[in-house]
C-alpha cells in the first residue's frame, strides 16, 4: 500500500511539474524590421561664441586703432592673460 501511495504522489507530482512547465512564458527577442534612430540634437553654439570672442579679443588686442580704440585699450575679459 505503501508503494502504490508513492508511485501516486509522484506520478500526481509529474504531472503537475509538467502543466506547469507547459504554461511558463517564453520571450522571444527578434531583431527590429526598422534601423534604431537615435535623434541627437545637440546645439554647439556656445563653443562657437566662445572661439569667436576669443578671436575678436585676439584681434582687437593686435590691433586696437583697426576698431577704433585708443592703443591702451585692452577688452576686458583678456587684460593680464598672455
Amino acid at each position: 500500500m505503501v508503494t502504490r501511495l508513492s508511485h501516486a504522489g509522484l506520478t500526481a507530482a509529474l504531472l503537475i511539474s509538467a502543466s506547469v512547465a507547459a504554461c511558463a512564458p517564453t520571450v522571444k527577442i527578434e531583431a527590429p524590421d526598422k534601423p534604431i534612430e537615435i535623434n541627437l540634437n545637440v546645439r554647439i553654439e556656445q563653443e562657437v561664441r566662445v572661439k569667436l570672442e576669443r578671436d575678436v579679443d585676439d584681434a582687437i588686442r593686435n590691433d586696437p586703432a583697426l576698431f577704433g580704440l585708443p592703443t591702451d585699450t585692452a577688452p576686458s575679459s583678456t587684460k593680464g592673460k598672455k
